[in-house]
């Protein structure tokens, strides 16, 4: 049962906290925090659910050369399982040095310099709005693969699913990790029990054989340079199952204590399960003779090529192992196609809480730094599923296309955050000349244990291989995959990288801008109020008893004549009321009420010298959003005019209306002395008929 207390004011729901949830206050964010059986599926649900499509890449692009060249398809997945285990062996290192959660950006900004830094985060960005775009896409395509009839709305689909998950995720951390951890854990399940269950038929001697097994390869002729660049491409394909693993680095901050403990050892898992699942699935794909095609017209013997979209290799390896149409073939498909969806969730936890980071560092707009209700990076979340979307919908969703887009951003992350990796330890070891014994560091607390020496130069070495294995890897995926449409990445993360420095520029002239130093002084000469006067109504009234309680040292009303026939309206309602402030008119020949009104307060200001005036507006707040379009907000444009004038200061007096009751709920009783709205009762001020123009303190009752 929920505590009263506990619950938001009324005054901060409203119709999104029907979708994401109510507001949770601060001290809730301990709770917002993850233990290891639920960070598994939200940050390593991306890497784990590649298993699903980068085996079907390498393979795809084997094919190429003819069936023959299938044989060099364990040679390559082995050369993949390699890189991953040094990938996550590096990454464990720099989540013990690095545990603030700016991951590689943070690791290539203090060891290698700002430019290096800045190219890792345009890096990553790019590379978390393409998780995002080939899970979705990647989950579709399962999905269409079990349901034909699906395809003709493929591209609405994926923007659906993109709604979906943001959506999910502006409910908060915790509950988005409990949505995605029983479909993540039910597709590491049924994929291993896929795995074994072939893998026995084949030892049984009764191994299962895809429905593709029976098409031949109308193969490409190959000179022995293309053989090469086709193995290097295949090979490039594969270590898609690589995207993802940077994610649980950039989110340590979201793991509960032992921060890095905790993180480390889901990292170590998360890399051991992808490593079995991804090599069980190539292992039963070979078994199975699955031929898959990137155009399926050239499967020779399939006449259906035109009409009908291609089964996935996940598709054709379940329906080879468990029967085409049974039980456990729409499982598989179903888990798949689900967790590739939820795996673009990796994204939408790592793509906010970098953009925090580089709001934190003066790279990204502020706005990126601020939690929202539910205590998340709301703005970060919006905005990656902005940009996913735009892509789905430029490239129709089309996997093979979009996959050629990807890891180019997470090996340049990759690459230039292990070498900084290097330089830090470098760094670490020349300033650290005493070691630090083990038996001592293991007594510290767990999150603050000093490495020994030894530990150091084991981390370095690690680093450093890991640093020379993903350089290697980047020149081999741009090489292949530049003239595949990858160059658009290449221009992609320039333009984020001028975008970035420049907002960093932009932060650094207003900071020196503002910054007090010895020479800054303020004075005014004087204190002089102006109440913006257009009809003698109740919030004329009620802004200038505002101005009046300010005790000023001189007011005056002014109106802004653009109608002859209500200005002399006002002069004889001014006069008839008694009001006992004076009332200037300024006439406006072109109907424009600003610029008069600057006018008259720059001249009054040369004549005065540098006296603060303070303009006050009545303003009408409203309760529907229909009632905006009925009144003219001229106080609003006015005083955006006015800001831009030296010396003036604006107080919008608000008008609460009727109608505004629904913002805050039911309103209070009034207090004695108080009208239903909560102002005071108190006669209109007014004048005797021979008053003066004294100032306003001593008119004041």
């Amino acid at each position: 049962m929920t505590n009263e207390a506990d619950s938001p004011p009324p005054e901060l729901k409203s119709p999104k906290h029907w979708i994401i949830g109510d507001p949770l206050p601060t001290e809730k964010l301990e709770g917002q925090l993850l233990p290891k059986h639920l960070a598994l599926p939200i940050f390593a649900s991306d890497p784990l659910s590649s298993v699903a499509y980068a085996p079907q890449e390498l393979l795809m692009i084997l094919t190429v050369g003819g069936l023959a060249f299938l044989s060099f398809a364990p040679w390559v997945a082995v050369a993949v399982v390699v890189l991953l285990v040094t990938v996550v062996a590096s990454y464990r290192q720099l989540i013990r040095a690095y545990p603030s959660g700016g991951g590689d950006y943070e690791v290539a900004h203090r060891n290698l310099g700002e430019k290096a830094g800045v190219v890792v985060a345009s890096a990553l960005l790019v590379d978390y709005v393409m998780t995002v775009v080939v899970s979705v896409a990647s989950g579709v395509d399962n999905i269409i693969s079990a349901i034909p009839e699906l395809d003709p709305f493929r591209v609405e689909l994926a923007v659906v699913f993109v709604i979906i998950l943001a959506a999910v995720n502006l409910r908060g951390v915790s509950e988005s990790s409990k949505a995605f951890a029983i479909p993540t854990y039910l597709f590491i399940g049924s994929v291993f029990v896929m795995i074994v269950v072939g893998l026995t038929r084949t030892v049984l001697g009764d191994p299962p054989v895809a429905e593709s097994a029976q098409f031949q390869v109308d193969a490409e002729s190959l000179t022995q340079a293309g053989v090469i660049l086709l193995l290097l491409r295949s090979f490039a394909s594969g270590c898609s199952a690589l995207t993802g693993v940077e994610a649980i680095a950039n989110g340590v901050p979201a793991f509960r204590r032992p921060k890095v403990r905790n993180a480390q050892r889901t990292l170590v898992l998360m890399g051991g399960i992808a490593i079995i699942l991804f090599a069980g699935l190539t292992a039963v794909a070979l078994i199975s003779q699955v031929h898959y095609a990137e155009d399926p017209c050239h499967l020779i013997g399939w006449a259906e090529c035109a009409t009908e979209p291609q089964q996935s290799l996940m598709a054709q390896v379940a329906g080879a192992t468990f029967g085409e149409g049974s039980v456990f073939f729409y499982l598989i498909q179903a888990t798949t196609a689900l967790v590739l969806l939820l795996a673009a969730n990796t994204a939408f936890n790592g793509f906010p809480l970098l953009g925090s980071v580089l709001a934190r560092d003066g790279y990204a707009p502020k706005a990126l730094s601020t939690r929202g209700d539910r205590l998340i990076y709301s703005n970060g979340v919006l905005i990656l599923a902005l940009a996913a979307s735009v892509i789905l919908v430029v490239f129709q969703a089309n996997l093979t296309v979009l996959i050629q887009l990807y890891i180019i951003g997470v090996f340049v992350s990759f690459t230039l955050g292990q070498t900084g990796m290097v330089r830090h330890w470098l760094r670490e070891l020349s300033k650290n000349r005493h070691p630090v014994s083990t038996s001592t560091a293991r007594r510290a607390p767990q999150d603050d244990r000093a490495l020994s020496r030894s530990a150091m130069l084991r981390a370095l070495v690690i680093n450093a291989i890991g640093a020379g294995m993903t350089a290697v890897v980047l020149i081999v995926v741009t090489v292949t995959k530049f003239t595949h449409g990858a160059w658009i990445v290449f221009v992609m993360m320039p333009i984020l990288f001028i975008l970035m420095v420049g907002v960093n520029r932009y932060y650094r002239d207003v900071e020196k801008e503002i910054e007090v130093d010895p020479t800054t002084t303020f004075g005014s000469a004087g204190d002089h109020a102006i109440v913006l006067v257009g009809r003698m109504q109740k919030p004329t009234l009620k802004a200038l008893d505002y101005a009046i309680a300010a005790r000023h040292d001189s007011l005056e009303a002014v109106h802004v004549s653009i109608d002859d026939e209500a200005t002399k309206q006002l002069k004889k309602d001014w006069v008839k009321q008694n009001v006992h402030v004076k009332l200037r008119i300024l006439s406006s020949p072109y109907r424009d009420l600003s610029h008069p009104l600057i006018q008259y307060i720059k001249s009054r200001r040369e004549e005065h010298g540098p006296e603060v005036v303070t303009v006050y507006m009545p303003q009408f707040i409203v309760g529907h959003w229909w009632e905006g379009v009925l009144h003219n907000h001229k106080a609003r444009r006015i005083s955006q005019k006015l800001l831009l004038v030296h010396g003036v200061t604006i107080s919008l007096v608000p008008w609460l209306l009727d109608s505004s009751d629904m913002l805050y709920g039911r309103r209070s009783r009034p207090l004695p002395g108080q009208d239903r709205r909560g102002e005071p009762v108190r006669p209109v001020p007014r004048r005797p008929a021979d008053a003066g123009t004294a100032s306003a303190k001593q008119r004041k009752p």
